[in-house]
């Protein structure tokens, strides 16, 4: 499976953005689905998770980031709104073979390559 993610860009505090991560090389439907993100001089960190029935999100992005799945375009999304300028970040999607929730970079099997997301105040 290949993930490609884009949608990033530059948006002022208060904007919105949507990501999308496209998958190629086989259907994904079934794998759980995760977003996380790295700031300069950071770890990369949890953003949220999507198995086929459930989603997670941390604290920090709760009611503002929204994701979802378009399984007929084998598609994840993210929508953030409300954006802070600490939320600026590369943002990676990234897909697990099994279909349950997880936090930990190392539970996924599959990552796409990042897109720039920069919010500026």
């Amino acid at each position: 499976v290949q993930l490609q993610a884009s949608g990033g860009g530059l948006v002022q505090a208060g904007g919105s953005l949507r990501l999308s991560c496209t998958a190629s090389g086989r259907t994904f439907s079934s794998y759980a689905v995760g977003w996380f993100r790295q700031a300069p001089g950071k770890e990369r960190d949890f953003v949220c998770t999507m198995s086929r029935t459930s989603t997670a999100y941390s604290d920090s992005v709760k009611s503002r980031f929204v994701i979802s799945r378009d399984n007929a375009k084998n598609t994840v999304y993210l929508q953030m709104d409300s954006l802070k300028p600490e939320d600026t970040a590369v943002y990676y999607c990234a897909a697990r073979r099994y279909n349950v929730l997880t936090y930990y970079m190392n539970d996924y099997d599959y990552w796409g390559q990042g897109t720039q997301v920069t919010v500026s105040s």
